[in-house]
């Protein structure tokens, strides 16, 4: 019991989880300054912005709305990010203990901060914020369709088996699933769907800064706003180790395999991070169209070749 506490809260769960992902999203901020020709705040302006908003910042209610409803919407996103980490991170450093998950858990937990802002957005009373939610509304029914679609390849590959534990040992026992041609399709794919779940350009119409203020956040602040870019700090460690766990065979503690294991990190955030930089936002109807048509075209052949074999 004790050691599943230990695991959930420090290591390789919560904290750890949030530690990394915080350092993480510094990176990412160093890295778009520097393709915009600026130096950029320091890798660990986002634990100062956490800080701030938590321990500095008064936290202002909407005078609209549900105000519980409006608390507690960051609060289910930590959880959701938090427990979907701890369910990734276990398989993924090869600790086994009694608190397992599979693959399809995770699909559903990785859902629930999405949920969150959207209930949060409605609470507010914010037009604005009604607006961001619709969007990000519009964006889930998107790119979660391609996600399950992507999740039922892997576990094809798998050889039918959910197990997060299983699909790592397939993969290090005998090729990533990135080593074939269905995976490379996979793994296009799978990157988009990420990027869309953390809200990057060019999927960051949920927001949206210079067209609707924040959106879905424009009335937080304070402790209830750091719940939320605490969660998102999360995310942005979660979703490329969960990409490292379904296409890259995961990761392994021991000689050379740790410099390639940090190395698979490092190559799956910088990827995410170029595409936010090299990209425009899209409109919503396009992001829509991209991923029911041509995303989930591209995934349907890949299971096709998954299943003759390539």
């Amino acid at each position: 019991m004790v050691a599943d506490l230990f695991y959930y809260f420090i290591y390789p769960g919560f904290l750890f989880t949030a530690v990394i992902g915080g350092l993480i999203a510094g990176v990412d901020r160093k890295i778009t300054a520097r393709v915009q020709f600026r130096k950029g705040p320091p890798i660990i302006q986002p634990f100062y912005d956490f800080l701030k908003l938590l321990l500095v910042k008064e936290t202002i209610l909407p005078a609209k709305g549900s105000k519980i409803t409006f608390l507690l919407a960051p609060v289910f996103a930590v959880f959701g990010a938090s427990t979907s980490a701890i369910l990734i991170m276990l398989p993924l450093f090869g600790i086994n203990t009694g608190f397992q998950g599979d693959v399809i858990v995770v699909f559903y937990l990785l859902g629930i901060p999405s949920l969150a802002y959207i209930i949060g957005a409605l609470a507010s009373g914010n037009p604005l914020a009604a607006v961001g939610g619709s969007r990000e509304m519009k964006l889930i029914i998107s790119y979660e369709l391609t996600f399950i679609l992507i999740i039922a390849a892997i576990i094809l590959k798998a050889g039918a088996s959910i197990s997060l534990y299983k699909i790592i040992e397939i993969q290090q026992s005998g090729t990533a699933f990135i080593g074939s041609v269905s995976g490379v399709l996979l793994f296009i794919a799978a990157i988009f769907c990420v990027q869309a779940k953390l809200g990057l350009v060019p999927f960051d119409m949920g927001e949206a800064e210079t067209e609707i203020a924040e959106g879905a956040f424009i009335e937080y602040s304070g402790s209830a706003y750091a719940l939320i870019k605490l969660t998102k700090y999360m995310l942005f460690f979660t979703l490329p180790a969960f990409i490292i766990l379904l296409f890259l065979s995961g990761i392994q503690f021991s000689g050379i395999h740790i410099l390639w294991s940090v190395l698979k990190l490092v190559a799956v955030v910088l990827l995410i991070t170029l595409i936010r930089n090299t990209n425009p936002r899209l409109k919503i109807g396009q992001a829509m169209r991209f991923f029911l048509i041509w995303m989930n075209l591209l995934v349907v052949v890949a299971i096709t070749l998954s299943y003759l074999g390539y």
